[in-house]
């Protein structure tokens, strides 16, 4: 039988006593939407009987949910050990799971605005791989949570302090290297600079359609805008009034938009602080829910900046990473995956070559990207806007043709991005870049990669061309490590220099 590597003579640890009701709250949550409609639909019967069992039946589900939510207080217990930490939990059926320190790859201490009015915090333990966290604690006292996060950071090297059965002795936090840290003003530039103002107004129209009755929202829309343009055409307006409100309008839910914006970038970002302690990371940010989350340096596998053109204007740039670990059920990323949301070209690249000071960022010089393809990149608006002006001719008349204005900028969005495309190649690392209006490099060590392909499409046979397609563990977003569009013998020539560094890997595991 082998040994458990969380010491059995470590004593038994519970959650926080109010643990309980921010499950219950977690679960309340989830129910909310099936239990106002089984209490709101549920008592519009023709009888008060009716509306009795519903209410009823809805206090019954209420009870049963607190009656849970207690029982999986009284049966969550933890244990740590010299090397890892021991879960037991369940209510019916009873686990026990053993964390290996080592196997721990991200910590997250999470505090929503009713943790931080209890002094309480949410600590999940996350792995690679996998769509759960290996333990999610709700909840621990706030300092209990930071000395679990500073163990698992030391890996294992404290010692659980004798004698105390009830709580984790915090150990003597070391000093951070303070790597980046944004002020209030550098928050509300990294909102004025970003689109996050259409998640809010996205959210809100799909809240509309989901609390309103079928077909109100359109209705509602429709009547106002009705009424709306009723109002202004008996003034008789002449058409420049009908010019400048157009651009009024514009202007307005653009600054709108930037005021969402903004909100969603305090929310999130306030606070915004990176530091660094033994080669591990930590992040530090929000204004209502606070967000503490740490990931060692050798997890990296990519690395990502981004510009947008109104970025670009003010100096800004946008550094993420990426991360080997899994995603949750619902699909949101649970790791550290930005290091800096916005700092000047300048901060980014010291934070680079900081982080990886064996790599030379940027390269000194890019290998282009040949031109002559360059035209490959507006087919698909070759194809599709001649169609759509057509449709739109037919329903406007000659108006319509205007949709075919866009085919001069496509062609040279597609010139001047192949122009801007290039690639890096050495004895460390990959890089490439791409993009014109938003611009992006992203590059990954050579030692992190997983997996390669050579791509050839019909065109590319017609053209001449091929693409490596490199993959890394952990890689999220839009953008991809490929190699694109290179002469054939040179894409081989590639292809086959990564492949023999990727053997050498093998052999020295």
């Amino acid at each position: 039988m082998s040994t458990p590597l969380a010491d059995d003579g470590a004593p038994d640890q519970r959650l926080h006593p109010w643990s309980w009701l921010f499950v219950l709250l977690m679960q309340l949550r989830q129910f909310l939407l099936p239990l106002v409609a089984l209490v709101v639909f549920g008592g519009r019967g023709d009888s008060d009987e009716e509306e009795m069992w519903s209410n009823l039946a809805a206090l019954v589900v209420i009870v049963v949910l607190v009656a849970v939510s207690i029982l999986q207080y009284l049966t969550f217990h933890y244990r740590i050990g010299r090397d890892a930490i021991s879960v037991r939990s369940g209510v019916i059926s009873r686990n026990r799971r053993e964390i290996p320190f080592a196997r721990i790859h991200n910590v997250v201490v999470h505090q929503n605005p009713l943790h931080r009015l209890f002094g309480v915090a949410e600590l999940r333990l996350e792995s690679a791989g996998g769509n759960r966290p290996e333990a999610e604690m709700r909840v621990l006292k706030l300092d209990q949570a930071l000395a679990l996060e500073q163990l698992v950071r030391q890996r294992g090297q404290q010692q659980v302090a004798s004698g105390d059965t009830t709580a984790v002795q915090t150990p003597d936090v070391p000093a951070e290297d303070v790597l980046l840290q944004l002020g209030t003003a550098d928050v509300v530039r990294v909102g004025l600079l970003s689109n996050r103002g259409w998640v809010v107004v996205l959210a809100a129209i799909g809240a509309s359609y989901q609390l309103f009755p079928r077909g109100a929202v359109d209705d509602a829309i429709e009547h106002g805008g009705r009424q709306a343009f009723g109002y202004a055409s008996s003034l008789h307006p002449a058409t420049w009034v009908w010019v400048v409100a157009a651009l009024v309008m514009v202007i307005g839910f653009w600054a709108l938009l930037r005021v969402f914006s903004v909100a969603v970038a305090l929310l999130r970002y306030h606070g915004f602080r990176l530091t660094e302690h033994e080669r591990r990371l930590t992040v530090a940010s929000g204004l209502l829910t606070r967000m503490r989350t740490s990931v060692a340096r050798r997890r990296i596998q990519a690395w990502t900046l981004r510009e947008t053109a109104l970025q670009r204007w003010f100096n800004r740039r946008h550094l993420r990473i990426d991360i080997a670990a899994g995603v949750s059920t619902d699909g949101e990323r649970r790791d550290l995956r930005e290091l800096a949301p916005l700092a000047t070209p300048e901060a980014c690249n010291t934070l680079v070559q900081h982080l990886l000071p064996q790599l030379q960022w940027p390269p000194a010089q890019w290998r282009p990207v040949p031109l002559r393809g360059w035209w490959r990149l507006c087919l698909p608006a070759l194809v599709i806007v001649p169609l759509l002006a057509a449709g739109a001719v037919w329903e406007v008349g000659p108006w319509g043709a205007l949709v075919l204005a866009w085919l001069p900028w496509s062609a040279l969005r597609a010139h001047r991005t192949m122009a801007h495309m290039g690639w890096h190649l050495d004895a460390r690392y990959v890089a490439v870049r791409g993009g014109w209006w938003q611009r992006w490099w992203r590059f990954a060590e050579l030692d992190k990669l997983q997996a390669l392909r050579l791509g050839r499409s019909p065109l590319d046979r017609w053209l001449g061309t091929s693409s490596v397609w490199l993959d890394t563990a952990g890689a999220s977003g839009s953008i991809a490590l490929c190699l694109r569009y290179l002469p054939e013998a040179e894409a081989r020539a590639v292809f086959e220099q990564l492949n023999a560094a990727l053997g050498e890997r093998r052999l020295r595991w």
